[in-house]
C-alpha cells in the first residue's frame, strides 16, 4: 500500500484556518496583513445580546469614505483573531473577489467560544418560541446586525451572511426569522443535524475517525493556542490510524484513555446512540421556514463530514417556502471547504481537468453577493449549478433532482453480476455470503494514515475488492453514457448469524483496463482498471427500521434493510463499468459493530464476534440499487 499522511478534513479545516480565510478562522500576524491595513480600518466590539450577553466582534471597514458599502457577516466558534485592534487578518471575505470591490467585513465569536461571553452548546438548539430575552443563534445573529446597522458608519443597509461548516450552521440559524437587512446568505457545507446524516452519525453509524480527531482539537481552540496549531493536534503517536484505533479498543476507551471528559459533547454523543428527544432539538431542518434572503447553498460531492446538511438544507429551504429573492444550490467536486481554498481541479488520482474551485469563486459566488448586496448586474443563478463528475462539466438545472429523471434498479445477481431491470431467477433462494470479523475489519482506506482521509470518496476501491469479506457485483463494460442525478436506494435482503451487523455500500466507477496514467506521475498509479469511490453510505442494521426503536436481527432469517445514500451526478463513460461493493466495516471511518444487539458504546471486547452475512440475489429476496438515470 502507498503510505501518505491522512489526516481528518476537520481538523485539517480547523488548522487551515488559522492562515485562510475559508471558514473566518485566525490568521497569525505576519508582513503579509499590511495590504489588509492598508486598505481597510480594524475595529474591535463587545455586541450586547438581548440577555445582556456580549458577543466579541471584528469590524473591518473601508477607508474609502466616499462609497457607502454592504455588510459581509461571519459567525465562528474557532476565533476571529487575530485579536487586537491593530493586528489584521491576511485576507478578507470568501475571496479576494471581495475584498477589492469593497466590503464591510464583520466577524464574530460565538456566544461561549473565544472572546465572547455566555455558555457554548454544541449546535444550539433553536428555540421557535422564544421570549423577550430567551436567545438562540438565530437571535444573536438578529441582534449583532441590528447594532451593527445602528453604530457602524459607511453601509447601504444591507448585509449578507456566508459561512462553511460549523459557520456554516451559524449562517442557516441566522436565516430563519432572519433580520430585514439580511438579504442574502451562503451556507456552505452547513452542520444541519449532528447526531444522524452529518458528522457524527450515518445511519446510526458513528463517525468514529472523523469525531475523535475532532473533539481532540476542539477544546484546545482557544486565543492563546490558535497560534501554535502543534498545540492542538492530537499526538497519534503513529502514523497508522487503523492500527491505532485497532489497538484503542472498545469504543469507551476513546474517553477514559485519550479525551479524558474534556470535551462533555463526546460524551453526549456516546450517550446518544438512539436518536432521542435530545438529538431531534439540534436538528435545524424543521426550522428553515418562510426564510427571506437570498439563498446560496454551497457543498461538495466529496464532503465526507456535511453532506447531508448540505443537501437536505436546500431541499427544506425549497419545501417549505422558497424565497422570493432565490433559493439556489451548487454542487462541485469537492472536500469539505475545497471550494475556498484550492483550484478544485482533482483529488486524489482523479483529476476534474477544470479549475472548478475557481470557477465557482469568480462566476457563482461573488456575482450573487454583489447581485443582492449591490444590485450589480442580473440573476443568473439557476436553481441547481451542479457539477457532473464523470464527464467533468458544469450543468445547470431548473430544479434538484432534475425532472427529466427516469427511476432504474441495479439488481445483484449470481455470479457477481450487476444487472439493469428485474431480479432473474428460477425461483429458489440465492445468496452470497461472506464472514465478517470485528477484529480484521475492512479499512476504509488503502493507505497508511491517521484521521479521516480528505481524498477518500475518490479514492480507488481495488484494495477492497480483493478482500473475501467484500462482495462485489459489477456490470459489463458500457456501451452508452449512464449517468446518475439525485439520491438513490439501497434496497438489501440480508440475513446474519448474529443479531445485529453494519451494512456499508459503494457505488464505484470502475475505469477501462487501457484508461491512461497521470502525466507526470509520480505516484506511479496505475489507473487502468482503477475503481472509483463515487458514494457509499452506512446502515447499522439494527436501526434500520427506526433510529429510535433499535430491533434485533433474527438469526438466520432475510431481513430487508432499505436506506437512502445522499445525492450523485455522475456520468459513466461508455466502456466503463459500474460496480457495487458490499461489506459489513469501514474501519476506522466508522466504529466497530459488536454483531451483537445491545449499546455499542459500553460494548467490551468480549462481546465482539465473527458472524457469517448473506446478500440474497433471488427474485424473492432481492437486492439492488434505486437510482434516477438522467436521460
Amino acid at each position: 500500500m502507498r503510505s501518505q499522511l491522512v489526516r481528518n478534513p476537520c481538523v485539517v479545516l480547523l488548522l487551515l484556518l488559522l492562515t485562510s480565510p475559508l471558514s473566518a478562522q485566525t490568521p497569525p500576524a505576519s508582513p503579509k496583513l499590511e495590504p489588509v491595513a492598508s486598505k481597510y480600518t480594524k475595529f474591535e466590539y463587545r455586541v450586547p445580546m438581548r440577555d445582556g450577553i456580549k458577543l466579541f466582534t471584528a469590524v473591518y471597514v473601508p477607508k474609502d469614505d466616499t462609497k457607502t458599502y454592504p455588510i459581509l457577516f461571519t459567525r465562528t466558534p474557532y476565533g476571529v483573531g487575530p485579536y487586537g485592534a491593530d493586528q489584521y487578518r491576511a485576507k478578507l471575505g470568501p475571496s479576494a473577489h471581495f475584498e477589492k470591490s469593497g466590503y464591510i467585513f464583520v466577524y464574530q465569536d460565538v456566544r461561549g467560544r473565544m472572546k465572547s461571553e455566555g455558555e457554548f452548546l454544541h449546535v444550539r438548539p433553536h428555540n421557535p418560541k422564544k421570549k423577550p430575552t430567551d436567545i438562540d443563534e438565530s437571535s444573536d445573529a438578529y441582534d449583532t446586525i441590528e447594532w451593527l446597522l445602528k453604530n457602524i458608519p459607511g453601509h447601504n443597509g444591507k448585509v449578507g451572511m456566508w459561512g462553511i461548516s460549523y459557520p456554516g450552521f451559524y449562517t442557516a440559524c441566522g436565516m430563519i426569522d432572519a433580520h430585514p437587512a439580511l438579504k442574502a446568505a451562503s451556507p456552505q457545507a452547513p452542520v444541519m443535524d449532528m447526531f444522524d446524516g452529518d458528522d457524527s452519525r450515518h445511519h446510526g453509524a458513528f463517525m468514529l475517525a472523523h469525531n475523535f480527531g475532532f473533539f481532540a482539537a476542539f477544546p484546545k481552540m482557544a486565543p492563546e493556542r490558535i497560534k501554535k496549531p502543534d498545540l492542538v493536534r492530537f499526538d497519534y503517536g503513529t502514523p497508522d490510524g487503523y492500527q491505532f484505533f485497532l489497538d484503542m479498543g472498545p469504543l469507551e476507551n476513546a474517553d477514559t484513555r485519550y479525551l479524558k471528559g474534556v470535551e462533555p459533547f463526546w460524551r453526549d454523543l456516546m450517550a446518544r446512540e438512539i436518536y432521542d428527544d435530545g438529538c431531534k432539538a439540534s436538528d435545524l431542518r424543521p426550522h428553515l421556514r418562510d426564510i427571506k434572503p437570498a439563498v446560496l447553498t454551497v457543498g461538495g460531492w466529496y464532503d465526507a463530514e456535511d453532506l447531508t446538511g448540505t443537501l437536505e438544507g436546500y431541499q427544506k429551504v425549497e419545501k417549505f417556502g422558497s424565497p422570493k429573492a432565490g433559493n439556489h444550490l451548487v454542487m462541485g467536486p469537492w472536500v469539505h471547504g475545497g471550494w475556498a481554498g484550492s483550484d478544485g481541479d482533482k483529488l486524489g488520482d482523479v483529476s476534474f481537468r477544470a479549475r472548478t474551485a475557481e470557477y465557482y469563486r469568480e462566476h457563482i459566488e461573488f456575482p450573487f453577493f454583489e447581485h443582492h448586496l449591490k444590485s450589480v448586474g442580473t440573476p443568473k443563478t439557476p436553481k441547481a449549478w451542479m457539477f457532473e463528475t464523470g464527464t467533468n462539466r458544469w450543468r445547470r438545472f431548473d430544479a434538484w433532482p432534475p425532472k427529466a429523471v427516469v427511476p432504474t434498479k441495479l439488481v445483484f445477481q449470481m455470479g457477481g453480476k450487476l444487472e439493469r431491470g428485474s431480479p432473474k431467477g428460477e425461483g429458489r433462494e440465492t445468496f452470497d455470503e461472506f464472514v465478517s470479523d470485528p477484529a480484521k475489519p475492512v479499512p476504509y482506506l488503502g493507505t497508511i494514515g491517521t484521521g479521516m482521509a480528505t481524498e477518500y470518496m475518490t479514492a480507488d476501491q481495488r484494495f477492497a475488492a480483493s478482500r473475501p469479506d467484500v462482495l462485489v457485483y459489477q456490470t459489463p463494460p458500457l456501451e452508452t453514457d449512464l449517468t446518475i442525478a439525485g439520491p438513490f436506494e439501497i434496497d438489501l435482503h440480508v440475513s446474519t448469524t448474529g443479531t445485529d451487523a453494519d451494512w456499508v455500500v459503494k457505488l464505484v466507477d470502475v475505469y477501462p483496463k487501457d484508461y491512461p496514467d497521470a502525466d507526470p506521475n509520480p505516484e506511479k498509479v496505475r489507473m487502468g482498471g482503477y475503481q472509483q469511490l463515487v458514494r457509499s453510505d452506512v446502515m447499522r442494521g439494527k436501526f434500520r427500521n427506526s433510529l429510535e426503536k433499535p430491533e434485533p436481527f433474527v438469526p438466520g432469517q432475510a431481513t430487508r434493510v432499505k436506506f437512502t445514500a445522499p445525492d450523485v451526478l455522475h456520468t459513466f463513460r461508455s466502456g466503463h463499468r459500474v460496480m457495487v461493493q458490499v461489506q459489513s466495516s469501514c474501519f476506522p471511518l466508522f466504529d466497530r459493530n459488536p454483531q451483537r444487539f445491545g449499546p455499542i458504546a459500553s460494548a467490551k471486547e468480549s462481546e465482539f464476534q465473527r458472524q457469517t452475512h448473506r446478500v440474497y440475489t433471488s427474485p424473492k429476496h432481492p437486492s439492488q440499487l434505486e437510482v434516477l438515470v438522467l436521460p
